[in-house]
């Protein structure tokens, strides 16, 4: 009678067997998968078809499974890859696998796909290599089955941000600067270096001894987390050595669709296994740049805008192109489309808004239209793209509707419901219909608006009699004598330099003139030669709105300033970037509702936009 084996003995030995086979080359271990796939999307989402694919390019080598090809296809301009075996039979499978955190761990078997019974090939369907929206970088590779399993190599193990890429030598960074304070560990000095104009960093480890370890880690959510980038360049100080240094690490990943990653640098004294770090830091290549990297990095790429506010989602992509513009930088180019194409449509109530927008950016509240119209406007200007400058004209169209001389002799309606008008709707209304008449060969028809919406304003009353513009008028056409707010003035401003700009005509610069000069000496706009809202004062707060009115006071400003030549105006708008920089950011680069940097102070992406419309508006004056 034979003899029998324990099935436990069995399954070791059949175990021990496929690892000696494994080591010995005769089969491959299948890689098993930490977890389940959640989708992803970014500016495709998961499971798109390659035949949509906007490029098709091979980063990596192909592998071959028993005579079979395994490739991975990485379109860079959708950041997504797919896989695909070639000279196969029936049953061969090829999939993707996707990590998260530098390949410990990944999504396996994604888009899995068998060879049908008559073919030689297939290949799986697209997947995102990033994550923006999560802030998550990842890596993703293909697999395949073919009596046997194999997998190309990762794709893209190193962050690069054009010619700084991760594990270069420190010494050929062009700066040195210690953003944060060092740390101290077991009489080690623990310290984070930035190459501010190369945006990439590195970590020293300093008075210790052999053994001591020294690393960075990166994080694209402002340090939340860190999984693809904990640990980085980990080295040892050698043997008599008091002192080591990692490689440098980038700090952007465009391709990647993440901007604005923050660094801290890490260590460990031989010894003991705990380790300390430095606080996390953003390296900033100019004042603009930096600010416009956080604000980006508040982007829903998903969904094309900034989320939960409409209007002040127009407002942040007009500061988003005028820095393009200023610094000729093109970073964020593939947003002004995305922003477009992902919102013109028709959304419910809460979908974008309290109220349904009903496409071409148009809701009942008829400034908020106006803002994607300044938008558009400023696109078009850039871009050169006319589809941006036909959506100007359409929804100022709209808002045309709303311009009503049966009450108070004219003035455009801040709602459908004609309850109010208001100083920001009709500041909205003169500098659009300006701003088409110029732009459009041989037009009258918006001139004329332009000009009966300026007699108009002058005559309504919301100037008052100091020279500052409060909120709006009541029923009965005069002045309310309600807040006055930094963008309402600075709409003014605006309107009425650009007016001066088509007709020549001084009554309107003057007025302009007038309205800044007011602004900038009195209190209830400037305080300590600092931008400030009533709500910047003391205990009060701003509102999601409010926070966003200084950055456009001072883009009129600054075009004022430049139509005119008035070094007290660019000397106002330097000391604006000035104050934001130097007491209202943090080592994040994220910029406060209060540019005096008086406390209590918040930041969001509102605040972070209307700050960096002042650092690029200081930029294009000293340019």
């Amino acid at each position: 009678m034979a003899a029998r084996h324990h099935p436990l003995v069995g399954g070791l030995l059949a175990l021990f067997l496929a690892l000696f086979l494994a080591l010995t080359g005769l089969i491959a271990l299948p890689p098993a998968p930490a977890h389940a796939a959640t989708p992803v999307c970014a500016l495709v989402c998961d499971t798109l078809d390659p035949s949509k694919a906007q490029q098709d390019t091979f980063p990596v080598p192909n592998r071959t499974i028993n005579g079979r090809t395994l490739r991975l296809h990485v379109s860079d301009p959708d950041s997504a890859a797919w896989a695909s075996i070639d000279n196969g039979v029936a049953g061969d499978a090829v999939w993707l696998d996707r990590s998260w955190d530098r390949g410990a761990t990944w999504d396996g078997l994604l888009g899995k796909a068998s060879v049908p019974g008559s073919w030689t090939g297939t290949r799986t369907l697209m997947y995102n290599i990033t994550d923006p929206v999560a802030h998550r970088r990842g890596w993703i590779r293909a697999c395949g089955d073919a009596a046997g399993v194999t997998c190309t190599d990762w794709v893209y193990p190193k962050v690069c941000d054009g010619t700084a890429c991760d594990g270069a030598d420190p010494a050929t960074a062009a700066g040195d600067d210690t953003p944060v304070p060092a740390t101290t560990l077991f009489g080690r000095t623990i310290s984070l270096h930035v190459d501010q104009r190369g945006g990439t960093a590195w970590g020293v480890i300093a008075g210790g001894g052999a053994g001591d370890e020294i690393w960075l880690d990166r994080s694209w959510d402002g340090g939340a987390s860190h999984p693809e980038g904990s640990s980085l360049g980990r080295t040892s100080v050698s043997s008599g050595a008091t002192s080591t240094r990692t490689a440098l690490f980038a700090t952007r990943d465009p391709r990647g669709l993440l901007y604005g990653g923050a660094v801290r640098a890490c260590g460990r004294e031989a010894a003991h296994q705990e380790g300390s770090c430095t606080a996390w830091a953003r390296p900033a290549p100019t004042r603009a740049r930096g600010a416009a990297d956080a604000l980006m990095a508040s982007y829903r790429t998903d969904e094309g805008w900034w989320r939960s506010s409409w209007w002040n989602s127009a407002v942040a992509l007009t500061t988003v192109v005028e820095f393009a513009e200023q610094s000729g930088r093109h970073d964020y180019d593939w947003a002004i489309a995305r922003t477009y194409e992902q919102n013109r449509g028709v959304f419910p109530a809460g979908g974008r808004s309290s109220d349904p927008i009903e496409g071409h950016f148009i809701s009942r509240a008829i400034d908020d239209a106006g803002w994607w119209a300044v938008a558009w406007l400023t696109a078009y200007d850039y871009t050169g793209d006319r589809r941006y400058l036909e959506e100007a004209v359409t929804i100022t169209n709209y808002v045309h509707q709303y311009w009503d001389t049966g009450t108070c002799g004219g003035g455009v309606w801040w709602d459908r419901e004609r309850t109010y008008k208001n100083a920001v709707t009709n500041g909205l209304y003169l500098w659009l219909t300006t701003s088409l008449h110029q732009r459009i060969s041989g037009d009258t028809v918006w001139g004329a608006r332009a000009t009966t919406a300026a007699d108009w304003y002058l005559a309504s009353g919301m100037i008052n009699s100091s020279g500052l513009v409060n909120d709006g008028i009541t029923s009965g056409c005069a002045n309310n004598g309600q807040t006055v707010w930094s963008y309402n003035q600075g709409l003014a401003i605006g309107a009425f330099t650009q007016l001066w700009r088509s007709t020549g005509s001084t009554r309107y610069l003057d007025t302009a003139k007038r309205l800044a000069d007011t602004a900038i000496s009195s209190t209830a706009l400037t305080r300590g030669g600092v931008l400030t809202e009533s709500c910047d004062v003391g205990t009060a707060s701003c509102d999601d709105n409010q926070k966003q009115f200084k950055g456009i006071f001072v883009r009129h400003l600054a075009d004022l300033a430049d139509a005119t030549g008035s070094t007290a105006y660019k000397a106002y708008v330097t000391k604006q970037a000035d104050s934001v920089w130097t007491t209202d950011r943090d080592a994040l680069n994220r910029l406060g509702q209060r540019w005096s940097g008086a406390a209590p102070n918040v930041s969001d992406w509102r605040t972070q936009a209307s700050a960096l419309e002042a650092l690029t508006a200081a930029g294009r004056l000293a340019g």
